[in-house]
C-alpha cells in the first residue's frame, strides 16, 4: 500500500512537470512573437521618420524665392534622399514632396545647356520661361528655341532665366544643374557689361507672369544703353474674343499641321483635335477664346481649345466632352497648347489619375479612341521662327 502511494504521488510530480514545461515553452513562444512584432514596428517607424525628414527638405526647397540657403539646402535634400533605401523611397510624402520628386525619370540633364555662362559681350537676348523640370521636355522645348534665337542672331549672346523658383530648385537638387532666375540672369548681365539687352519671354501671352517679368526688367532699366521687351508668342492681347491676329495665325497653322503629323490612326476628319492650355484668371484668358475663333476662322471644325484651369469657363474639360459629343466626334487627340511638354501635359492631360483631361475622356463613356500627343509647342520649328521674328521687330 505504501509503495503504491509513492508510484502515484511520482505519476502525478511528472504530470505537473509535464504540464510546467508546455506552458513554459508556450510563454517562450509567445514573448517570441510579441518581439518579433515590436522589432518590425519600431523598424517602420525608423523608416518613417527617415522618410518624413527627406520630406520636409524637399517641401523646404518647394518654395519661390531663393535665400542664401537655397544651394546647401538642394545639397542636403538630395543627400538625404539618396541614403533612403528603396522602400524608405516609396514612403516620402509631404505637403508637396513624393517619391517622384527625386525618383522620376524624366531623361537625361547632360543634355540641356542652362546657358548661365559669363563673357557675354555687348550684346544679349535673355530668353525668358517659366521652366519645367522635365529634362527632355526642356532640352528639346525650351533648347529648341533657344538654338533657334542663337543660330538667327549669332552676333548676340543668348542667355536662359526662369521665373519658377520651384522648377530651379527641382532641377539643382536632382541633376546638380544651375539655371538662372530673373534676378540672377539681370544681375549676370550688369557685371558683363552689357550694353544692349533684348527680353524674349516663351510664355504664350500678355499674362500675369509676363506682366511680373516686365515690372523687374523696368527695374534694371538704367543699367543698360537700350532696353527691348519683345512680344510672347500669341502677340498682343485684343480687346474682344473675336479679335485675332498674325501670330495666333501662324501658331494655330502649326500646331494643328503637327498634331495632324502624329495622328497615324486614323484620318483628320474623323478626329477632334483637343489642345490643352493652362488657363488663367488674368484679363488674358480672352486669348483662349481668341485662338478658338482663329482655328474656326481657318475652316478647322474639329479643333477644340481647353485649359486645366477652365478659365476662360468654355474651355474646361467638362465644357469640351459636352461640344465633342454634341458634335458627334467618337475619336479623339489631346495635345497641350503650351510651350512645354511638361507637368501638366504629362499628369493633368496624360496622367492616370482619375482627374486627368485622358481619364475624364475615358470615363465619359463617349468615344471609341482616345490618342495623347505630349509634345510642346517650343519642338515645332515654326513655333521657334516666331520668337525669332519678334527679336527681330524689338531690335529694330
Amino acid at each position: 500500500m505504501k509503495k503504491k502511494t509513492v508510484l502515484l504521488l511520482v505519476a502525478a510530480l511528472c504530470i505537473t512537470m509535464t504540464a510546467g514545461c508546455g506552458a513554459g515553452d508556450a510563454n517562450t513562444q509567445k514573448t517570441a512573437t510579441e518581439n518579433k512584432t515590436e522589432s518590425t514596428e519600431s523598424a517602420k517607424s525608423e523608416d518613417q521618420k527617415a522618410a518624413d525628414a527627406v520630406a520636409a527638405l524637399i517641401d523646404a526647397i518647394y518654395v519661390q524665392e531663393r535665400t542664401d540657403e537655397t544651394d546647401a539646402q538642394c545639397e542636403a535634400a538630395k543627400k538625404a534622399w539618396d541614403a533612403l533605401t528603396d522602400a524608405q523611397k516609396e514612403l516620402v510624402e509631404g505637403q508637396y514632396a513624393d517619391p517622384d520628386y527625386f525618383g522620376r525619370d524624366t531623361g537625361d540633364a547632360s543634355l540641356d545647356d542652362p546657358l548661365n555662362q559669363d563673357e557675354i559681350g555687348d550684346n544679349e537676348i535673355l530668353v525668358v520661361s517659366f521652366g519645367t523640370s522635365f529634362n527632355d521636355s526642356r532640352a528639346k522645348d525650351i533648347g529648341g528655341i533657344e538654338k533657334a534665337i542663337a543660330k538667327a542672331y549669332p552676333d548676340w549672346s543668348v542667355r536662359r532665366a526662369f521665373t519658377a523658383q520651384i522648377i530651379i530648385n527641382h532641377v539643382q537638387a536632382r541633376d546638380g544643374e544651375k539655371i538662372d532666375n530673373m534676378q540672377q540672369a539681370l544681375e549676370r548681365a550688369v557685371a558683363n557689361h552689357v550694353k544692349n539687352l533684348v527680353v524674349q519671354p516663351t510664355h504664350l501671352m500678355h499674362g500675369a507672369e509676363y506682366d511680373e517679368m516686365s515690372e523687374l526688367v523696368e527695374q534694371y532699366r538704367d543699367k543698360f544703353e537700350s532696353v527691348k521687351i519683345s512680344e510672347p508668342l500669341l502677340g498682343e492681347v485684343g480687346a474682344t474674343g473675336e479679335d485675332t491676329n498674325k501670330d495666333k495665325e501662324a501658331v494655330a497653322k502649326a500646331i494643328i499641321g503637327a498634331a495632324s503629323e502624329e495622328n497615324t490612326k486614323l484620318s483628320d476628319d474623323e478626329v477632334a483635335f483637343v489642345f490643352m492650355g493652362h488657363g488663367t484668371s488674368h484679363q488674358a484668358k480672352v486669348t483662349y477664346t481668341q485662338m478658338q475663333t482663329q482655328v474656326t476662322a481657318l475652316g478647322y471644325k474639329n479643333v477644340f481649345i481647353g485649359t486645366v484651369e477652365g478659365e476662360p469657363e468654355e474651355t474646361s474639360c467638362e465644357n469640351i466632352i459636352a461640344k465633342l459629343k454634341e458634335a458627334g466626334y467618337k475619336n479623339v487627340v489631346l495635345r497641350p497648347l503650351m510651350v512645354v511638354a511638361g507637368d501638366h501635359a504629362n499628369n493633368d492631360m496624360a496622367g492616370d489619375d482619375e482627374d486627368s483631361w485622358k481619364s475624364m475622356f475615358t470615363a465619359s463613356n463617349a468615344f471609341d479612341d482616345i490618342q495623347t500627343q505630349i509634345s510642346g509647342l517650343g519642338s515645332i520649328e515654326a513655333v521657334q521662327q516666331i520668337y525669332v521674328s519678334h527679336i527681330a521687330d524689338a531690335i529694330k
